[in-house]
């Protein structure tokens, strides 16, 4: 039996008011300050990209790539919360669709997120980076690469020729600075200079040329075939034999014309080699690097996740290795400190930092020009690994709403009818004790509201109509907490005891009720989020989110207001409680017991 001395329902109550309190003090201190939830598709529209697989060879991508792709992205639109965004499989592209007007977020659920960590062998400015009147030839960094002769290129031993020049070239200069005095080889004119990469040369290049077998790549500064009369596999191809030579020549080459189009679609996005070097731009295209061979692949990690570095003021991803992968960078770092290590994902650089010291325990940060988005959606597609096939968007197109506001209008207005009538069914049944009720439903009312705005604030929860149908289903079951504990309250009346002594003993044996079926219920929610697919799991989420709530409200403010009503003489009042006919038949039964025992 609950001890009246031990019950102080004014703590319960202050508890929740300091929960409700620090709920709407998020709502209207952070984000947009709107307290607006995010609503869902069938609400207010969204977003519908089209990927298109792509593979290296050319051949159509298999169903199990497709299957194992969409599998992932719908684990990555998971990772971004329950928000009714969809996966499907048309053909040979992907379907996404997500709610709002914003294409970036689909866009990037499609991102390949090969990630490479790769050493940094060299770098230079890009052509975007260098004025260029400060540019130096072919690409080459104003003022020369420190430790390299003026006129040379970089790479290239003292006294070689650099691969596209035309006959005549002076070792150590670039193609365009061959002396004007410099006799013809023979009695035919000697071709014009033309420089790289904007004219052909005339003549093949002297440098080694790749292995016999595959077509070798179009010589620097011939002006490529129009993107639609070359197959994709073959331009593929034709990259990696120009980015991915292990020629040191051809990565001179390479290094200068990719400074040229560091701006431009990357054709070799997500398909580079890992084992072989690569010469590739950064992600906002200001540096060339050319990378060694991969130490570490995206499937070495464990873990990842996005924040803010406090003492840099800047966001990063946090990422953790797996046991194997741990050892290796730990190694690594210890052997290469003060030299820059490559952060690759898909096939552009997105940081390069010096390695200050050695790093062990498996985990790293990965740093870049980050917004809290940007660098939630790398960890995102990092945590559930990469995809089996590199997509480019196709098609974007905005959907209108399917269901709309109307239909939002008309789900809000079954929720007030529907709460209408439990007040009023609890005002003419329980009396000034459904007030309470009206009490304690507003109090959760206001409460999963502002959850709800949280929650799209922060994990891109959003709102549908199923997930309305769940909130409305959540009114019927907390006013159902409430019927338990005031049925539980005329039994003990019905057995002879005074609304005071009642109270205490009722809610002793409601509660372990309501907590039973509230259980059974969340339990319910939970198998049904789980196991079902699109927007039955907003149905499952707001029904699971109304039952933690029922009990919450139950617990710290229909019992305590309930006690505190027991304590008041006005409110024992038959007339005011609607108890009189309960008592009526305990004072019958009470008056049956005593003839009985005269008798």
């Amino acid at each position: 039996m609950a001890s009246s001395s031990t019950v102080h329902p004014a703590r319960y109550l202050a508890l929740f008011l300091a929960m409700l309190i620090g709920a709407y003090l998020l709502v209207f201190l952070t984000g947009d300050k709107k307290p607006d939830p995010k609503l869902g598709i069938d609400l207010q529209g969204g977003t519908r990209v089209t990927l298109t697989a792509r593979t290296p060879d050319g051949s159509p991508p298999s169903r199990e790539s497709l299957d194992q792709a969409k599998q992932i992205i719908g684990a990555r639109v998971d990772g971004l919360g329950v928000s009714g965004s969809e996966v499907i499989i048309d053909g040979q592209n992907l379907v996404i669709t997500v709610p709002g007007d914003d294409t970036s977020e689909a866009r990037s659920l499609g991102q390949t997120a090969r990630l490479y960590i790769r050493p940094v062998v060299h770098v230079i400015p890009s052509a975007a980076a260098a004025p260029p009147e400060q540019a130096g030839p072919q690409g080459v960094p104003p003022g020369g690469v420190p430790g390299v002769p003026p006129g040379a290129v970089p790479g290239l031993p003292p006294g070689a020729v650099p691969p596209g020049a035309p006959p005549g070239a002076v070792p150590g200069l670039p193609p365009a600075a061959v002396p004007p005095e410099a006799p013809p080889a023979s009695d035919t004119p000697a071709p014009q200079p033309r420089p790289f990469p904007q004219q052909p040369a005339p003549t093949p290049p002297p440098g080694p040329s790749p292995a016999p077998g595959p077509t070798p790549p179009p010589a620097p500064g011939t002006a490529p075939p129009a993107d639609q009369d070359v197959p994709l596999a073959t331009r593929i191809q034709d990259e990696k034999r120009l980015r991915q030579s292990t020629e040191q020549a051809i990565q001179i080459l390479a290094l200068q014309f990719q400074a040229t189009r560091c701006g431009q679609e990357d054709v070799l996005a997500g398909n580079d080699d890992p084992n072989l070097p690569l010469v590739t731009c950064s992600q906002d295209g200001n540096e060339v690097y050319l990378l060694d061979k991969s130490i570490i692949s995206g499937e070495q990690i464990a873990n990842a996740s996005s924040g803010l570095n406090q003492q840099a003021g800047e966001y990063v991803v946090d990422v953790e290795f797996k046991s194997d992968a741990a050892k290796v960078w730990a190694d690594f770092t210890a052997a290469n400190v003060g030299t820059q290590t490559a952060f690759v994902l898909d096939s552009q650089v997105v940081s390069a930092p010096v390695i200050q010291e050695a790093i062990p325990g498996g985990r790293t940060q990965i740093t870049g020009q980050f917004t809290q988005t940007t660098a939630r959606e790398l960890a995102n597609v990092l945590k559930y690994g990469s995809l089996p096939l590199s997509f480019e968007s196709s098609e974007a197109e905005t959907v209108s709403a399917t269901l709309g506001l109307s239909s939002l209008r008309a789900g809000l207005i079954a929720g007030v009818v529907g709460l209408v009538a439990v007040l009023l069914y609890s005002l003419l049944y329980y009396r000034v004790l459904g007030v309470l009720i009206a009490l304690s439903l507003t109090a959760s009312g206001a409460m999963v509201f502002a959850i709800l705005v949280l929650l799209g604030r922060y994990i891109s929860y959003t709102l549908d109509l199923a997930g309305i149908a769940g909130l409305i289903i959540g009114i019927g079951m907390t006013a159902d907490s409430f019927v338990v504990f005031f049925e539980r309250i005329k039994d003990e009346i019905r057995e002879g005891r005074s609304f005071r002594s009642a109270v205490p003993r009722g809610w002793a044996r409601a509660r372990k009720t309501i907590v039973s079926g509230n259980a059974v219920t969340l339990l319910a929610a939970a198998v049904l989020y789980f196991l079902a697919v699109g927007q039955v799991k907003g149905f499952a989420f707001t029904l699971g989110l109304t039952t933690i709530l029922d009990i919450v409200v139950v617990f710290l403010v229909t019992w305590p207001l309930v006690y505190m009503a027991s304590k008041s003489t006005l409110w024992a009042k038959p007339s005011l409680n609607g108890l009189g006919a309960v008592q009526q038949i305990a004072r019958e039964r009470r008056a049956a017991a005593s003839a009985a025992g005269r008798g």
